[in-house]
């Protein structure tokens, strides 16, 4: 197989024409077919296994050229992909501070989630990054993929199962790497934002060795990139204050005391007498830097200094290709890649426990979920420094000597690909042999170990200190580094073949055909810490191993010269779970050469992941309940009596851990796709593509407690009877064991149907004096995104939907992006519109169908009953500008600059999300109020790059 492409070229050509301009020779011609038809340049395109004469294919396919890339104005993959205008609900960027996917970014075309949207390297699979989005989806981390070794991005935006089997029901990403550099490159770029944050430096070099007509060629290429995280306190505007009280809200401002917040935590720490009235400062006792009155009137709020826009991150990307001609016409190329990534990523502050302490839910690979570490009292003793109570006394305080939360992933891609290409009895033929490993190690710091916390409040001699000052010993002791490591393996064959069958009066009839081999081994298990039950980490682990055994074949027919037919079809084998066949056809029909209708219809699927079927599970809180049996007496209005001798009250009202529980017996989700097409080029340098999709997905893996029907009482597991407290005030043991964590398995219980319109056209203006413009405009319009769950269908096209499914991520109808481009001699002056269109924050798929409702759904701003003003219930439209200039002041010099979001756009207000940073939980569970998945250059603000080339 090429290394740039997906599959060998046929006969007719055995190089291949880069779509955008790279050269081409059309070598060998089979004297039959050369007598009847003159030899033509075959391309190869993502989403087919046989090369044709024409790039325009019946399935849409956009093409990013290294050029385009550049003249973004950005430098990196990820900044790129996420402002596709198919890009949508579902996505994941690195500014998502609270994802499970911590440090990973990924695409999610047609809003389908990242589940759906294959991403490939030169058109072989890459190992997944080993943490699920949402514990749940397997994504390939975009973020760590070198930028400026990229010959070229195609985006396919049509289901391609049938050529490449799992998780392309949405479309495919393919990465094309370069394939050959002459003489050395070197690269460097420095960039600053206006307000603060955020600086870039990047550099790279590559050299290569032989040419085109050499025996043997290749390169080498290393990359570095770091960015400096931004700080929320270096921005300002509506998206980043947590004051709403001038707008009838609340004062969420760390510390602050509002209507659901009566008692808050605040910077300094506070002992408190057990069970008393927080009405009277005689039963507190306050450490230096508040009072009783102050902490009332909340004039003892402080700035959170901690929270991030955006993590510090470092990208160390080696890269090394080398091709030789072997006897014959055949020839072996090899690929050897090391992709290094870190993220410096904080999260939220650590509050110490007050009072009585639950335990912690001990998880993990083999495990059964069992709550351990209870402590029945949370408490400092009477004689602590500081306690003037006279009494044991509860707490309340943050985790002293530890900023906030940290979590530090480091990431190692390594990726081996070797071919073998050359013909045999009129086959073109390709083996490939791949190893991919992503390994992800985290570091966790800002976490309590609750049992040692508790020893050493209460050691008489040297105890934790709540105002700070502990030393490097106590702290390690009390709130340890946590490490974790995970990996994911994929070992591959694949082996492919094409050829031209017959002439058809349109050209040859060609057949491609493959055979493929997979194996996936992952290990994400939790961290150690979590397992015992010593500390509350993140909890999602998954491990276990897949093979798939695929076989294809593909026809292409010219049935006349102005209409082609196409067929595909695979057979794919999982051990997981058995078989699953999936055809396409499509079509291609030219009545003139400036017309061309075209159009697909295709089945698809997506394995069931090992986070899903596997050894694999996670925790999350969710919603209160009522024990049907601790507390089972009621009054007379059908409220738990608290007071009865049968009811304890602590079970009366009490929120349960819930476990998101693989399945085994998981079917894979199902689609269906369409698109129809016209593809017009009136005059030369004028293109235009108009192309309407449809998907339909059934059989949605998610899990079982989104289900309407669900009763998570049938699904709880108690522990053994425990000594408790009745309503009477009476002690005792319980007639039956406390529920202890509420266990709900994935199920296939949803389907999501999508439809939407998109337009790509491109015009290139020649000028006078040699000079030239090209205008490009894709514009992406979603008609409709149902979603059916139990019965019930909702619409949630340009909706904050689906929340429930691959993040609160928001749900535009529309997107587009605009771009210039003007060329003089050595001058290359570009910008670059992004538009994100505008979106209500109503969630029909969680029964959220008001503006007050959408608005309190995820966030306590106006949880105080008060009216919001009308303008936060829509998320207003979004776009910003790039500018990048180029002079080639010779022909191994480049300079360049770039100004990003030229006119300093802010994000609009989002009221909804909870991807906004600054949690903190001491005011209610509210981040600052903007969305990173869509607005995030907003919140980056102005920013300006300067870089150079240098090529000898």
């Amino acid at each position: 197989m090429k290394q740039n492409f997906i599959f060998r070229q046929t006969i007719l050509a055995r190089s291949v024409l880069a779509v955008c301009g790279a050269s081409a020779a059309v070598l060998g011609v089979q004297p039959a077919l050369a007598q009847s038809a003159p030899a033509l340049q075959r391309v190869e395109i993502t989403g087919s296994n046989v090369p044709r004469a024409d790039k325009e294919t019946p399935s849409p396919v956009q093409v990013i050229t290294s050029e385009e890339l550049k003249n973004s104005g950005y430098t990196t993959v990820s900044e790129v992909l996420q402002n596709l205008t198919a890009n949508g609900s579902g996505n994941l960027t690195q500014g998502f501070s609270r994802a499970f996917s911590a440090g990973a970014s990924g695409v999610s075309l047609r809003g389908l989630t990242l589940g759906a949207t294959l991403v490939l390297i030169d058109g072989h699979r890459m190992a997944s990054y080993p943490l699920s989005d949402d514990g749940q989806r397997s994504f390939v981390d975009v973020s760590s993929i070198p930028f400026s070794t990229v010959e070229r991005i195609e985006v396919l935006k049509d289901g391609a199962s049938a050529i490449y089997g799992s998780d392309a029901m949405a479309g495919v990403i393919n990465v094309i790497l370069k394939r050959s550099i002459e003489g050395t490159i070197f690269s460097a770029d420095v960039g600053a934002t206006q307000n603060g944050g955020g600086a870039t430096r990047n550099f790279s070099i590559a050299r290569g060795f032989g040419n085109a007509d050499s025996t043997s060629r290749g390169y080498i290429s290393l990359e570095a990139r770091h960015g400096d995280a931004i700080k929320l306190t270096q921005r300002s505007g509506d998206w980043t204050k947590f004051d709403w009280r001038d707008e009838g809200g609340l004062d969420l401002r760390p510390g602050a005391r509002n209507a659901i917040t009566t008692n808050p935590r605040t910077g300094t720490p506070r002992l408190q007498i057990p069970g008393s009235s927080t009405a009277s400062a005689a039963n507190f006792a306050f450490y230096p830097g508040c009072d009783y009155a102050s902490m009332r009137a909340s004039l003892c709020t402080y700035t959170n200094t901690w929270a991030q826009l955006q993590p510090e991150t470092d990208n160390l990307n080696l890269l090394g290709r080398f091709e030789t001609k072997l006897s014959g016409d055949w020839d072996l190329r090899l690929t050897a890649s090391r992709f290094e990534s870190k993220t410096k990523t904080t999260t939220s502050q650590a509050a110490i426990p007050s009072g009585s302490f639950a335990g912690v839910t001990a998880i993990g690979p083999g495990l059964t979920p069992a709550i351990l570490g209870a402590i029945p009292v949370f408490r400092v003793p009477a004689t602590y420094p500081g306690n003037t109570l006279g009494v044991a006394a509860n707490i309340s305080a943050f985790l002293p000597d530890r900023e906030t939360r940290t979590d530090d992933v480091t990431t190692v891609a390594t990726r081996l690909v070797a071919e073998v290409n050359g013909t045999m009895s009129g086959w073109d033929l390709n083996a490939a042999l791949g190893y991919t490993n992503v390994e992800t190690k985290q570091a966790f710091n800002g976490y309590i170990n609750f049992a040692n916390l508790a020893s050493a409040l209460n050691n008489t001699t040297t105890p934790f200190l709540l105002t700070g000052g502990n030393s490097a010993a106590m702290m390690a002791f009390v709130s340890p580094t946590v490490n974790t490591k995970g990996s994911n393996t994929l070992s591959f064959l694949d082996l492919r073949a094409s050829r031209e069958i017959m002439p058809l009066a349109g050209g040859p009839l060609a057949l491609g055909v493959g055979f493929g081999y997979s194996y996936r081994d992952l290990n994400n298990p939790n961290a150690a810490e979590t397992q015992a039950g010593t500390m509350n980490m993140p909890s999602a682990y998954a491990v276990g191993t897949e093979t798939n055994t695929s076989v294809y074949a593909e026809l292409v027919a010219p049935v006349t010269k102005q209409l082609e037919l196409d067929a595909a079809v695979r057979f794919d084998r999982f051990a997981s779970y058995g078989n699953s066949v999936t055809p396409k056809l499509a079509f291609k029909f030219s009545p003139t050469k400036a017309v061309t209708v075209r159009g697909t219809a295709a089945l698809g699927f997506r394995a069931p992941y090992t986070a899903e079927s596997g050894d694999a599970g996670s925790l999350f809180g969710f919603t209160a309940l009522r024990d049907p049996v601790l507390c089972s007496v009621s009054n007379a209005n059908g409220s738990a009596n608290t007071t009865a001798a049968a009811n304890v009250p602590a079970f009366c009202s009490f929120n349960p851990t819930y476990l998101q529980a693989s399945t085994k017996t998981l079917e894979p989700e199902k689609s269906t796709s369409y698109t129809l097409g016209l593809i017009l080029e009136p005059v030369k340098d004028w293109s235009t593509t108009i192309d309407y999709y449809k998907v339909q997905i059934d059989g949605q893996i998610l899990p079982e407690y989104l289900l309407p029907t669900f009763n998570p009482l049938t699904r709880a597991v108690r522990g053994t009877p425990q000594n408790v407290t009745f309503g009477d005030g009476s002690t005792g043991l319980s007639p039956v064991g406390p529920i202890q964590y509420i266990r709900t398995p994935f199920v296939n219980g949803q389907s999501t149907s999508t439809s939407g319109i998109e337009i790509d056209t491109k015009y290139k203006f020649n000028l006078q004096e040699a000079s030239s413009l090209t205008v490009g405009f894709q514009f992406s319009r979603m008609f409709d995104y149902s979603q059916t769950v139990g019965g019930v269908t909702a619409n949630l096209a340009g909706t904050h939907g689906p929340s429930i499914v691959g993040g609160n991520t928001g749900n535009p109808q529309n997107r587009a992006q605009f771009t210039l481009a003007y060329a003089k001699g050595p001058l290359t002056v570009s910008s670059t519109t992004n538009y994100v269109g505008e979106y209500d924050v109503t969630d029909p798929s969680i029964a959220v169908f008001t503006c007050i409702d959408g608005i309190n759904a995820n966030n306590t701003q106006f949880a105080n009953g008060a009216t919001p003003p009308d303008k936060y219930c829509k998320v207003g439209a979004f776009s910003t500008t790039n500018v990048t200039v180029k002079y080639q002041f010779s022909k191994g010099l480049t300079l360049r600059g770039s100004i990003l979001n030229i006119f300093g756009t802010e994000p609009p207000v989002d009221l909804n999300t909870y991807g906004g940073t600054g949690t903190n939980g001491t005011s209610g569970n509210t981040g600052s109020p903007y969305n990173p998945s869509l607005h995030q250059a907003g919140a980056i603000g102005r920013a300006l790059t300067v870089g150079l080339d240098y090529k000898f």
